[in-house]
Parts: C-alpha cells; sequence; structure tokens
C-alpha cells in the first residue's frame, strides 16, 4: 500500500465530509442506528452531536437518498441565514423573522432548483402569507417545464402529487460565540421550525447543532422542553466505529461488505481485515504491549469517527516517510503526540466561545510532579478531581461568556460535557469509559455513580510530552 496523500484520503475518507469526493462518501457510508432516526417523514428531527460526530456526512447522504427518490431536498447552510434576527432581543420577534426568513430561503432554493427566478415572483409569494408550499404548488403548476432534465421533472411531479419537501439546516454552530443573543437565536430557531412544520405539514426539517449549542439553548430557555422530543443524540460505539472502517478499507479495494453481518462480528476478526493495512498487534511496551490494534486504536479516539480518520491519516503518512507500506507500532508511537496535540487544539477552538479561559484550565489538568511519581496523574475519585480544578482555582477565577463566575462543580461537568474527562470503571475486560452524550446527567451535582473520572487518553501526550513512556506505562486499555 502507497500512503501518498490522494491514497490516504481515498483509503480512510476526508475529515470533513462536504469536501469528500461524493462517489467515494456513498460507496463507505456506514449507517449506524441513527440514520433510520433521522430520516423518515416526522416533521422534526434535531440532531444533536460533537464536532467530527458525522452529522455533516449523515445529512449529505440523506439529501442525495431522498433526491434519488424524487423528494424535493434543500439544503440550508450558515451563508443563506445571515442576517436573520441579527437586530432584536425580543424572543417573540426572533421566532417571527425566523419564520419568515426560512419560508423566502426554501421559497427561493426551491425555485432556483430548477431555473426560475424568485425576486420576480416575490409579490405572489408574500400573498401566500408563509404559505410556501401552496406557493410552490401554484408556481410550479404555472411554470413551464420543457427545459427540465427527467430527473428535475420527476422531482417536481412527486412534489405535485405529495406536497413534501425535506429541508435539512446544517453547520448553525459555525462562528456560535456562546453569547445570550447567540443562544436566543438559536432557541429562536428550534421554536420556528417546530411552528412551521406544524403549521405546514408536509415540510420535514432535519436540523444539526453541536451538542454544547443544544445543551446551552436547552438549558437557558423553557420553550425549548417542546423541541425536546425530536433531538437525536448522535453517537457511535466502538465496534461501529471499527465497522466504519472495516466498509471504507474493503470499499476502496472494491470489496463488497455486508454491514449487519459486519457488525455480528466480534471486534478480533474485523480486524483481520485491515491485516494489509495495518499491524495486528501493538508491539511496544507498557499496558498496550501485545495488545489488539483495534483496541489501541480504539481507546485513542474519542467515539468519533473523525478522530479515526486523523489518527490513521497521520500514521500513514509517517509509513510513507519511512517506507514502509503498512502502519505498524513505531509508526503510530511517532504521532501520538502530534494527534493529542491536535485534539488538544481542537477542543480548545471548539468551546472557547463557551469558556473563553478554557486552555488555562486543561492545562492545568497537566499531573504534578507528585502525581507522576505517583503514577496517578489522570485517573480521579469524584473528590479528587473537585480538589485538583479547586487548585487550578487558586491561580485565578473562570467566567463564562456570559460574564458570570463558574464555580468547580460546574467546571468539572463542563469537562465531562467537552469530551476532556470520561466517567470511568474497571471492568474484567478493561476499562469502560461512559461519555456524555451517553449519559448525559451522570456528572450532574456529581453525586456518586460508581464511576471514578479519566482525562481522555487522546489528551495525554499534549499535557504530558516530556515522558510518553510514563503514559504508556500508565493507560489502560478500553474495554472491547
Amino acid at each position: 500500500m502507497e500512503f501518498n496523500e490522494y491514497e490516504l484520503q481515498r483509503l480512510f475518507g476526508h475529515e470533513a465530509a462536504e469536501d469528500e469526493d461524493p462517489l467515494r462518501l456513498k460507496e463507505y457510508y456506514f449507517k449506524s442506528k441513527v440514520y433510520s432516526q433521522v430520516v423518515n417523514d416526522l416533521p422534526l428531527r434535531i440532531v444533536v452531536g460533537h464536532k467530527g460526530i458525522g452529522k455533516s456526512a449523515l445529512f449529505q447522504i440523506a439529501i442525495d437518498e431522498e433526491s434519488e427518490k424524487n423528494r424535493l431536498t434543500l439544503l440550508i447552510k450558515p451563508d443563506d441565514i445571515i442576517g436573520i434576527g441579527e437586530d432584536t432581543d425580543d424572543f417573540l420577534k426572533l421566532i417571527r423573522d425566523w419564520k419568515t426568513g426560512i419560508n423566502e430561503i426554501i421559497a427561493r432554493k426551491a425555485l432556483i432548483s430548477f431555473g426560475l427566478s424568485f425576486d420576480g415572483l416575490r409579490g405572489k409569494f408574500n400573498q401566500y402569507s408563509g404559505a410556501v408550499l401552496d406557493f410552490l404548488t401554484s408556481t410550479f403548476n404555472a411554470s413551464d417545464k420543457v427545459n427540465l432534465s427527467p430527473s428535475k421533472e420527476a422531482i417536481i411531479k412527486d412534489f405535485l402529487k405529495h406536497n413534501k419537501i425535506s429541508v435539512y439546516i446544517d453547520d448553525l454552530d459555525r462562528g456560535w460565540q456562546g453569547r445570550k443573543h447567540d443562544i436566543q437565536r438559536i432557541s429562536a430557531l428550534l421554536n420556528a421550525v417546530r411552528d412551521m412544520s406544524t403549521e405546514n405539514r408536509g415540510i420535514y426539517f432535519r436540523v444539526s447543532l453541536r451538542s454544547d449549542v443544544y445543551y446551552l439553548a436547552r438549558t437557558s430557555d423553557e420553550s425549548t422542553d417542546k423541541t425536546e422530543g425530536s433531538v437525536i443524540w448522535y453517537s457511535w460505539t466502538n465496534h461501529e466505529i471499527l465497522v466504519l472502517l472495516v466498509k471504507r478499507i474493503e470499499s476502496y479495494f472494491g470489496r463488497g461488505v455486508n454491514e449487519a453481518e459486519l457488525l455480528a462480528k466480534h471486534q478480533s476478526s474485523l480486524m483481520n481485515y485491515l491485516a494489509s493495512i495495518i499491524e495486528l498487534k501493538f508491539t511496544g511496551k507498557g499496558h498496550w504491549k501485545d495488545a489488539p490494534m483495534y483496541r489501541v486504536l480504539m481507546s485513542l479516539i474519542r467515539k468519533r469517527p473523525r478522530d479515526l480518520v486523523k489518527l490513521l491519516t497521520l500514521a500513514g503518512r509517517e509509513a510513507k516517510s519511512k517506507g514502509s507500506d503498512q502502519i505498524a507500532t513505531n509508526h503510530l508511537e511517532a504521532i501520538f503526540e502530534e494527534y493529542s496535540q491536535g485534539r488538544l487544539q481542537d477542543t480548545i477552538n471548539e468551546y472557547r466561545s463557551e469558556l473563553p479561559n478554557i486552555e488555562k484550565l486543561i492545562l492545568g489538568m497537566r499531573p504534578s510532579k507528585i502525581q507522576r511519581k505517583a503514577s496517578q496523574g489522570y485517573v480521579y475519585s469524584t473528590d479528587q478531581l473537585l480538589k485538583k480544578i479547586r487548585a487550578i482555582e487558586e491561580q485565578g477565577k473562570y467566567h463564562w461568556a456570559n460574564g458570570s463566575q463558574a464555580d468547580t462543580k460546574e467546571l468539572a461537568a463542563f469537562l465531562y460535557k467537552i469530551n476532556f474527562i470520561t466517567a470511568r470503571k474497571q471492568l474484567p475486560s478493561g476499562i469502560d469509559r461512559k461519555y456524555f452524550e451517553e449519559n448525559r446527567y451522570l456528572s450532574n451535582k456529581f453525586t456518586e455513580f460508581g464511576y471514578d473520572w479519566e482525562v481522555h487518553p487522546a489528551y495525554r501526550w499534549a499535557l504530558q510530552p516530556e515522558d510518553a513512556m510514563q503514559i504508556f506505562n500508565e493507560l489502560e486499555l478500553s474495554a472491547s
């Protein structure tokens, strides 16, 4: 295997779905259980998950598949909604502005997709008072369809027959700063699309939000409880991510796979599919010595497919630089610090809008000399975790983006929410790690649930670059 840049991207996939070759994305896309929860004829689906979890990829595949079934589908991106609700703090007016703005975007995008001009029909649109489906039905019935391709004609025919349209709203957290007005706008948007899907039966909204964005909106605005039943928390199991990797590699070599059969296989069997690409065992030192490679990979990622893409792409580059046609243990060891630094910086960039001084907090979680000597640098009981954070706070208190002061337990909950720390329990088969998405109230008030707390392995080389060997000696593998 030649790990040049082109082949690496073809092999492992692009880290951003919107930049991926659509045909390649369709070849390797793995439909987790979340897909069917999102793509259906329910009026509102709100997909919530961390960055890199695969929300945009799901939307790309769903749009393509619905279009193939002749469903009229539209994608609304941040550029489309610039200016909506920017000039008011009145919540009811914000909702009204969103409804007006989205109705117009739907009408405009639908007409443009068939080569029709919206601007010349604005007067007619205004007469329909937000009934965008009726406006489109009237306009399509009156339009000349001679120059449309057969596929476009089929979509219009389906729309006129069933009066259904799927609207995907993606990437809304671009430019998110966590300010009060930002939170208000998102809350108003969720209220608006809920109202619109009720008032216009036949419009199916799918909205994607980063978990921290939704969490702030949900906990700041009581009206969002009306949309909670439409929320789908997007998460992966390590087993699903390994199946995803197998499908990517098998499709790269032109071999077909059965997803259900792969899901039924043990992870050790799945690893055999990867033997031509990755060494089957980790041959380094410490707790990971002679461990199955799949357990090492799964221990390093934060249950996000993008982490695996980044990790293996870096390792593939290292393998190429050493003239190897297979990713081996020494290639992974060589890039752990770079991978870890990248995940740390990603986290700081992603959540600085919520806690401006996040970098100082995270770097403050570095183990002290006493902790390193006792090999207790990354695992904490609840009391130990709070004590560690209090020691960091002695250097200065922390404030949220809205100006309010964060207390010790709130900072601990924040570290859990952003996946910097995970809940942890020792099992005979390995470490059971719980993530915020899997149990969002595990850390609520930090009552005892029988779990300790652990800095995720992905960050440790960035926090302790001077002693990588100690990290290997301390790290324990995730349960398979």
